[in-house]
């Protein structure tokens, strides 16, 4: 099996040269880009299985390089930030990360949410007894991992696309984040809850004109289309 690649684009030496201490060690292929400009060119070129990516970058910053990457990858993105605002982790996270880590940040617990989204990755999830899930409006095909709204094609990205998926089988049952993020994230997930909020929004976003996806405050989510 070849190695997992991981690309990290950061702009600080001393976090590059920590990380590849860290990363080697387990074995892992590490490409390093030190602006955002470079670091497109790099995710396009070595097409890495996970992107360790500062907010804080020369020239194009970090929001604008993920903006660009979602239009052609859903590779998996961990945003590093130096801000503790919450605003700008969601900002963060409403251009397609799947995760952020706040600076200064545990090595070991970077590496432990590298390990683990790279375990999702590599072990998808078991097919459906259904293959294809069909309602009254949208469609979803596990197989080919494709949503349909009144037969138009939606764009998601993975992590999106699990969490559809999983409200999907549960149709009519609320589902609290905890439950969302251990069927999609799974047991050793290391992140906030409210990073399920963020995709769900970008789900709604993405199913304008039909509310299918509702909230149940101070509980979870619900999905809600009808059966055909």
């Amino acid at each position: 099996m070849s190695k997992p690649k991981i690309l990290v684009i950061d702009d600080e030496k001393s976090i590059g040269d920590l990380l590849r201490a860290y990363l080697e060690a387990e074995s892992y292929q590490i490409f390093f880009a030190e602006d955002g400009l470079s670091g497109l060119r790099s995710a396009r070129a070595y097409k890495p299985d996970l992107i360790v990516l500062d907010i804080m970058l020369p020239g194009m910053d970090g929001i604008e390089l993920l903006t660009h990457l979602r239009k052609e990858s859903d590779v998996y993105v961990i945003m590093l930030t130096a801000k503790t605002e919450e605003v700008d982790k969601i900002i963060g996270l409403s251009v397609g990360a799947d995760d952020y880590v706040t600076k200064p940040f545990s090595p070991r617990e970077l590496v432990a949410r590298i390990k683990a989204a790279l375990r999702r990755i590599s072990s998808p999830k078991e097919l459906l007894s259904k293959t294809v899930l069909a309602f009254k409006h949208l469609r979803i095909d596990a197989g080919s991992r494709r949503v349909w709204i009144d037969e138009e094609l939606v764009e998601l990205t993975a992590i999106e696309f699990d969490i559809l998926q999983t409200l999907a089988e549960h149709r009519g049952m609320v589902l609290s984040r905890e439950q969302i993020i251990e069927s999609v994230w799974g047991t050793d997930f290391y992140g906030e809850l409210r990073v399920v909020d963020v995709h769900i929004g970008h789900i709604r976003q993405k199913l304008a004109g039909e509310d299918l996806v509702s909230t149940v405050r101070g509980v979870g989510y619900r999905f809600e289309d009808e059966d055909i």
